[in-house]
């Protein structure tokens, strides 16, 4: 290999790295600057950061797979992709928490700052995927035959549904942690719950069946009402499991009733929802 080739090689892999931490930043400030995330790292138990960091590797997986900046990659190049983001997220989110003083490594336990960035570094691990395959410029890779490569695999509902579940996550995760949501969930009666379930189905449909957006459904008539009954369900689904399962991670359901926990998952949905939808379309 000349010695050009390896500069601009090296040359490229930087951007890429550039991209991933300016993408990382811009989807996870939010949650590095939530105090009940900080919370919830300071009392998670290993199990939970250990699930939680199976459940992003997951994603990444997925993500890298069918939307990620080599769509003509190996699984095992994925692999390798998707652990490079992890770690990357795991640096940025250790910097950003000592930057802000949130970890002290003078004072606080081991336990307590591996806690606070490992929670922090799954979000920003996602955001560092999405910079790094959807920040670049176009010259680096041939749009085209991207485009038309990866075409095929976004069309799959496999690729669509890793795509929702990674846009409700990016988008309904930031507000998960907060307090407004369990006071939403305390004080909503059933009228509320009922129009907020209506709203997430209909701004699924203008989303991707009515809104022209890059990667929005074509109008082709024939089986267009299955269609859009099929996807509407399936984005709602994956925002609800999104929902509860991002609640059931900061402990919005200990020590709550049945309902309320419901009411939760509803509520935090209509965000979500959002995510599954035109999230998954903007992330591509």
């Amino acid at each position: 290999m000349s010695e050009t080739e390896n500069g601009r090689r090296v040359s490229q892999s930087l951007k890429e790295y550039a991209r991933g931490i300016a993408g990382g930043l811009l989807f996870s400030f939010p949650l590095l600057y939530t105090m009940e995330v900080w919370w919830a790292g300071f009392i998670a138990e290993p199990l939970d950061l250990l699930v939680l960091m199976v459940v992003t590797y997951l994603l990444l997986l997925g993500y890298n797979r069918f939307a990620g900046m080599h769509p003509d990659a190996s699984w095992q190049n994925v692999f390798i992709d998707s652990v490079e983001e992890m770690g990357i997220g795991l640096l940025i989110s250790f910097g950003v928490l000592l930057m802000l003083n949130r970890i002290e490594l003078a004072h606080m336990s081991m336990d307590e700052i591996m806690g606070k960035v490992v929670i922090e570094a799954m979000a920003v691990s996602i955001g560092v995927s999405i910079g790094t395959a959807q920040l670049g410029a176009s010259q680096e890779v041939k749009k085209d035959d991207r485009k038309a490569r990866q075409e095929n695999n976004r069309n799959s509902k496999v690729a669509l549904s890793v795509l929702g579940l990674c846009g409700a996550l990016v988008v309904g995760g930031n507000v998960a942690p907060t307090e407004e949501i369990l006071m939403l969930g305390v004080e909503a009666q059933p009228g509320h719950l009922l129009m907020m379930a209506i709203f997430s189905l209909l701004q699924s449909v203008v989303v991707v069946f009515f809104s022209n957006f890059r990667g929005t459904a074509s109008m082709s008539p024939n089986g267009l009402l299955f269609n859009m009954a099929f996807d509407t369900c399936m984005s709602y689904l994956i925002a609800l499991a999104v929902s509860a399962f991002v609640l059931w991670f900061f402990g919005r359901f200990d020590g709550v009733s049945f309902w309320v926990g419901f009411a939760q998952v509803i509520v935090l949905g209509v965000l979500a929802s959002l995510g599954a939808s035109a999230g998954r379309l903007l992330i591509k």
